[in-house]
């Protein structure tokens, strides 16, 4: 099996998983809910985002393949005011179009005037082209300062070369 070594098929398949725009039917679209009966305030979040993906060294795995890496560093403008940094994995197939990533990344800044920090995790399929499953989702109790027990998921999408993001998530309410 030859898989592509160059870092320009690892970015156009970062930019087809990563940034494509996904139907949101194919996404859940509620904050997860804890375990807890805490009383919680939820709210939808919504703006836009800029991007930059930086290709990684490889290394190659048992079996000949070699994962993609990226470094993966974003500007969140709107009801999120932030920036983030993180790192993607993916893997390609020998099948055009076929192929996974995951991602982690570090978000630092405001969420509706709530500073503080929380990770996201993103993992993602795509089929001859088609994409699949995507979720991405906040690593529960990531959360930092006043984004504390902040839990939900963002649906990403891509139009006209806009990226644009919508947080669905929950906070505990405030005593």
């Amino acid at each position: 099996m030859d898989l592509p070594h160059s870092p320009r098929p690892l970015l156009s398949l970062a930019a087809c998983l990563a940034l494509a725009a996904i139907p949101p039917a194919r996404m859940a679209a509620s904050a997860t809910t804890p375990l807890n009966k805490e009383a919680r305030m939820t709210a939808l979040a919504k703006g836009s985002f800029d991007v930059t993906l930086t290709p990684l060294p490889q290394a190659a795995q048992p079996g000949g393949w070699a994962p993609g890496r990226m470094a993966l560093e974003k500007r969140f403008h709107g009801d999120l005011d932030a920036t983030s940094q993180g790192e993607m994995l993916t893997a390609m197939t020998a099948v055009k179009g076929s192929a996974g990533y995951t991602a982690i990344e570090q978000v630092v800044g405001t969420l509706h005037g709530l500073r503080g920090t929380f990770l996201l995790q993103h993992s993602a399929v795509m089929s001859h082209g088609v994409p699949g499953d995507w979720t991405v989702q906040v690593v529960p109790d990531s959360g930092t300062g006043e984004l504390k027990g902040l839990a939900g998921r963002m649906t990403i999408t891509l139009t006209d070369g806009q990226h644009a993001y919508a947080l669905d998530y929950s906070l505990p309410e405030a005593p």
